[in-house]
């Protein structure tokens, strides 16, 4: 057991010197900057420690019995309050010269998270949980800070501080002062870093366990309906309260081994400062030291011991930044599942026909979806596809709109490979109407507009007239400024699919699919949008998945599939001649049709 605990606490040190090299490129964008404050740093550090050096010297300059005595200490005095001044002075210029370099980091990282998270593939985004993920990006992003702050304004004041000190100590005492000196040091540093090191364990678990937490609140918030429906409340706030439950116990457990952390550093702070002053005291008394030398070494061991009481907690903290930051970068780590190749080429779009060959695809290899699917949508034409739930259907448009890649044969756009374009312009080709049409928490007219943000307002109008949606915007209060709320739960299911419609026409592209389009209307407006449909697919190469067949009789043709396999296909008049699977399910419907009339 030991042995795991020594390897993970060896790749864990791995992974921040790896995390830490990982920020340099954020920090090189104002490498100047970062330059200056760094030379403030010193300066302030230089002044900060020239202070003791001046009052060693005005205790002394009292200590003599000359008529000096009234000019020199003035002057010393002066210096003194210069030192003092020019040591804020550096240090508020540092803040202020080195906040930009701070802020900037924070917002070039969270953009790149958001951008690489945009890039992982829709496996990653249908497996992930969108809770856990917010709870850490929110505390990766924020540790860039916390980790620049506590370098810049503590680690590196201190081993700037301490190295003076150190060639004062070595230059001006006997070596049994910086023996005692550096020994302390030492000594804190190392039960600093073992103690630390064992309390990580602790910090790990609690964000693991405050992540889950956070997932579960999310997910029971964004489920509030279900919640309602089968009234488990009760339910959803004992799995959100055992896992507080948890994190509580390794909350208490971090916050007790600090507690003996700090008593162990503030003892070996404490017998330093006593065995430095023993020393001094001892010095003064055999006359190898003045009074002023004690009030030096003191003054000394006050400025470095007091900052390196709290480099305890900055190392603490620190590691446990490192901790949260190495959740984005292992964020950043994972490669996306489908990328452009090094030579991938726009699509060059002229007619529009589509042609799967010998297509199959799974999910997971134990579960094959497609098997050898072979048709071909002619420019112009409405090519309709039909089957039961679970017959690959919706897997065909994630295909074309390359969300996967066929682990068997391939798809071409007017004689081009998907795989061999850049998906930008695959997906600028392509407009699509989904079954489950998901709404930013935005105005209509941001919803609307989605579909191409350079359109005018005219254009947007009349995308909404098209979709049959314009009057019923215009008739609510705040008309095109009407906020949908989250994923458009403010908006019924005909409506936001008569919205995905509307941004689907305002795209103007030229490759049309339309994923159960109508599965949320009445009839009637089922029947007015089927206009609209037909009008908008006129002359665009169309692809219509469908489960209700009285929305594809018009289609060209008619693909029929069972179990990831193309059973017949064929016109709506010629498949019910032939008497097959189609023609049972048109007798199916057209009876659960009439069994549905009042």
């Amino acid at each position: 057991m030991n042995r795991i605990f020594a390897t993970e606490r060896v790749h864990g040190n791995r992974r921040d010197w790896h995390n830490l090299r990982g920020m340099l490129p954020f920090l090189w964008e104002f490498r100047g900057r970062a330059a200056l404050a760094l030379g403030c740093l010193i300066c302030a550090k230089i002044a900060n420690v020239g202070v003791p050096l001046v009052l060693k010297d005005i205790v002394d300059a009292f200590d003599g019995a000359d008529r000096q005595v009234l000019v020199l200490p003035l002057s010393l005095l002066l210096a003194y309050g210069a030192l003092k001044l020019s040591s804020s002075f550096f240090n508020e210029l540092r803040d202020v010269v080195f906040a930009r370099v701070r802020y900037r980091a924070m917002r070039r990282l969270s953009t790149r998270v958001l951008e690489h998270l945009h890039k992982l593939s829709l496996r990653y985004h249908l497996e992930r949980q969108s809770g856990a993920i917010s709870r850490d990006l929110e505390r990766g992003t924020r540790s860039v800070s916390t980790i620049m702050n506590y370098l810049v304004f503590s680690m590196l004041p201190v081993a700037v501080e301490f190295s003076l000190v150190a060639a004062i100590m070595i230059g001006r005492y006997a070596p049994a002062f910086a023996l005692v000196t550096f020994g302390t040091v030492a000594v804190y540093f190392a039960f600093t870093f073992a103690i630390t090191e064992w309390r990580m364990e602790y910090r790990h678990r609690m964000n693991r366990l405050d992540s889950e937490a956070n997932t579960q609140a999310f997910d029971s918030l964004l489920n509030y309906e279900t919640v309602k429906y089968f009234g488990n409340e009760r339910m959803e706030l004992k799995r959100y309260d055992d896992t507080l439950s948890e994190w509580e116990q390794m909350a208490v457990a971090s916050q007790t081994s600090m507690s003996l952390l700090n008593f162990g550093q503030g003892a070996i702070i404490a017998v330093g400062v006593t065995l430095i002053m023993t020393l001094a005291a001892q010095g003064v008394t055999s006359g190898d030291m003045s009074v002023g030398d004690l009030v030096l070494v003191n003054a000394l061991m006050l400025q470095l011991f007091i900052p390196l009481g709290f480099l305890g907690i900055v190392y603490r903290q620190i590691k446990y930044a490192l901790a949260d930051m190495d959740l984005v970068f292992k964020l950043l780590e994972r490669k996306p599942e489908i990328v452009d190749t090094s030579d991938a080429k726009p699509l060059r779009l002229r007619e529009g026909g589509i042609r799967f060959e010998h297509v199959d695809f799974y999910y997971q290899p134990e579960r094959q979806i497609l098997f050898d699917l072979n048709f071909a949508i002619e420019p112009g034409q409405k090519i309709a596809v039909v089957g039961h739930s679970g017959a690959g259907k919706s897997t065909l448009s994630r295909l074309l709109f390359r969300f996967y890649d066929v682990t068997g044969g391939r798809i071409l756009i007017d004689g081009q490979d998907l795989r061999g374009l850049t998906q930008e312009s695959l997906r600028a080709a392509i407009g699509i109407v989904p079954q489950d049409t998901v709404l930013f928490n935005e105005s209509i007219h941001f919803n609307l507009a989605y579909g191409r943000p350079g359109a005018t307002f005219e254009e947007i109008e009349r995308a909404a007239e098209m979709a049959h949606i314009r009057a019923f915007v215009e008739s609510l209060p705040d008309r095109w400024d009407t906020l949908v709320g989250e994923r458009g739960l403010k908006l019924s299911g005909g409506e936001k699919q008569r919205v995905a419609i509307a941004r689907a026409i305002l795209k103007r592209p030229r490759i049309l699919i339309f994923d159960e389009a109508t599965s949320s209307l009445d009839s009637h407006t089922e029947q007015a949008i089927q206009q609209t449909l037909a009008e908008v697919a006129e002359n665009h190469t169309t692809l219509v998945i469908a489960h209700r067949l009285s929305t594809v009789v018009d289609a060209d043709r008619i693909l029929v599939m069972e179990k990831g396999r193309i059973r017949e296909h064929g016109t709506h008049r010629a498949l019910l001649e032939a008497g097959g699977h189609y023609a049972a399910m048109w007798e199916l419907q057209k009876r659960e049709g009439v069994e549905a009339l009042p």
